[in-house]
């Protein structure tokens, strides 16, 4: 598993702001570099892919534990 340089608790928040913070977070970082984002919004499940793929950046991995969304993303 990949160690993720950054971690986001997007945990409360409802569509669109969990994307909205993952932009910011990972326009911050350097590329290459991995973000570990929390959620629990449902949207994010379809959200979260999208928002990698029309930017570039690549999902690693994402997870549901019990309503806990894990989301894995490397920045382009």
């Amino acid at each position: 598993m990949t160690t993720p340089d950054h971690t986001l608790d997007a945990l409360g928040l409802l569509c669109p702001l969990p994307v909205l913070k993952a932009r910011k977070r990972l326009s911050g970082m350097a590329s290459g570099a991995v973000l570990e984002m929390v959620a629990d919004d449902p949207a994010a499940v379809i959200d979260v892919p999208h928002f990698c793929a029309e930017t570039g950046h690549t999902l690693l991995d994402q997870n549901d534990t019990d309503g806990v969304l894990t989301f894995i993303i490397r920045r382009k």
